[in-house]
């Protein structure tokens, strides 16, 4: 994690104060839960909650200097509060194990970091659905292999996208219901020196549900799927990012990032204008990918557990979420100042001499009772000197006055299937497919002629 790709909110999420706030009110809930018991007296969990609500610091360096000595970060954190609160503090912790809180704690602040990106695709679904219609009907090129392929609209490239990222949040939502567990069984999590009733009670009062079986560890396959989605995710960010970074190509120059007053894209090259946020997205996407094999590696730990996850996670957690929150910010960013050019996108669609056409015509002459092989052959062999040519030949004029066309079709039939508004006509039932029910959603365009 560093400052240059971080966002306070999400950043604070991972604080190390936050951390031993969050480790705080998992002891102080279960102390709670045993005093309802009768394990503990109530009065040591009244206690913890009275110095709590006259205590709003946390001291981290005196925590982290106790750590120096106990080699052991619950042990510090339990010894610091002792050391404020006083001798009722001896009854937390009872029957707990470390696990129990740092586990705990992990998936409480994943399911919080999990709720802000959340609102962070809530944000980038706006802002691409809003694009989308607003380009709906803006012819482009279609590329397959890079290559030109058939009309579509720049509006559907757009709600590819959305419909992409859609899938994202129900998979994040899906990812934070499976993530959002809560562990306090004690030592190997047989529950033998805590009551069950205690893990319900701190999961209720976290937010969480609890884990069916809990090892004293909480499966690693949750954290797995968990990082798993982040990376999905993250690739779907790089996807929308390369689209961008290919249109902003120069000769292609369709669309490109918004460039500021005072910018400057090289310290050389004053001319310069690069796609260089969306450079940067693709690069935090692999990095963000990069933390999905660890945790699956998390998943085998030793019999009922070991630690060879926590440093692990330690790395993953903050960095994973903070950057995946910055890219998504970014990404949103970027697309709601996208710059479009339908000129360009008009003249890269013509440039090459109505070659786009060719499928339409091929199937004109299969219907007009030519087989496809040699339908295939009579169009191939006109577009070929199309290519050839740059685009300078026109692929409906060297058909009209191939005689092996001409005599199969006419010079109306093959104009008819140089119509670009024919490509064009599902456009709607394509939005309605991926904007159902969307409020924002506008009344249906007229297809351009």
């Amino acid at each position: 994690m560093i400052s240059r790709y971080s966002r306070p909110e999400m950043v604070a999420l991972w604080a190390p104060e936050t951390k031993f706030r969050i480790w705080f009110e998992i002891e102080a809930h279960a102390t709670d839960a045993l005093a309802e018991l009768g394990v503990v007296p109530r009065e040591a969990a009244q206690a913890l909650w009275a110095w709590w609500a006259t205590n709003p610091v946390i001291d981290v360096a005196a925590i982290d200097a106790i750590e120096a000595v106990t080699k052991h970060d619950v042990i510090a954190f339990l010894t610091w509060v002792a050391e404020n609160v006083g001798d009722e503090a001896r009854f937390m912790h009872q029957g707990m194990t470390s696990s129990d809180v740092l586990d705990t704690c992990l998936n409480v602040q994943l399911a919080r970091a999990t709720d802000l990106l959340i609102a962070d695709l809530d944000r980038l679904l706006e802002i691409l659905e809003r694009r989308a219609h607003e380009h709906r009907m803006t012819p482009t090129i279609g590329r397959s292999h890079g290559i030109h392929a058939e009309p579509v609209t720049f509006g559907l490239k757009l709600a590819q996208a959305y419909a992409e990222f859609d899938r994202n949040r129900a998979r994040l939502v899906a990812a934070r219901a499976d993530i959002a567990t809560c562990a306090i069984s004690g030592a190997v999590g047989t529950f033998a020196n805590i009551d069950p009733r205690v893990e319900a009670h701190v999961a209720s009062k976290m937010g969480l549900s609890v884990e069916p079986v809990s090892t004293q560890v909480i499966p690693r396959d949750r954290h797995a799927m968990y990082f798993a989605t982040l990376g999905v995710i993250a690739s779907s960010i790089e996807r929308l990012a390369t689209e961008v970074r290919h249109l902003q190509r120069t000769e292609v120059l369709e669309a490109e990032e918004y460039f500021s007053p005072g910018q400057k894209g090289s310290s050389a090259m004053p001319h310069k204008r690069n796609p260089v946020l969306t450079e940067n997205l693709t690069g935090l996407a692999r990095m963000v990918r990069g933390y999905v094999t660890p945790a699956m590696e998390n998943v085998a730990l030793w019999h009922e557990r070991d630690i060879s996850h926590s440093s692990v996670e330690r790395y993953i957690g903050p960095d994973a979420t903070i950057t995946l929150d910055f890219a998504l910010a970014r990404l949103a960013g970027v697309m709601d100042n996208l710059v479009v050019y339908p000129e360009r996108m008009q003249k890269n669609l013509d440039r090459m001499g109505g070659l786009v056409h060719s499928q339409r015509v091929l199937l004109a002459l299969t219907q007009a009772g030519v087989s496809r092989e040699d339908a295939y052959r009579l169009v191939q062999r006109n577009a070929m000197k199309v290519w050839e040519s740059d685009g300078a030949l026109s692929l409906l004029e060297l058909l009209k006055a191939d005689p092996e066309v001409s005599a199969r079709l006419t010079d109306a039939d093959l104009e008819e299937r140089f119509d670009l508004g024919y490509h064009l006509r599902h456009v709607d039932t394509i939005f309605a497919r991926v904007f159902a029910g969307s409020a924002a959603s506008p009344p249906a365009a007229a297809t351009p002629a």
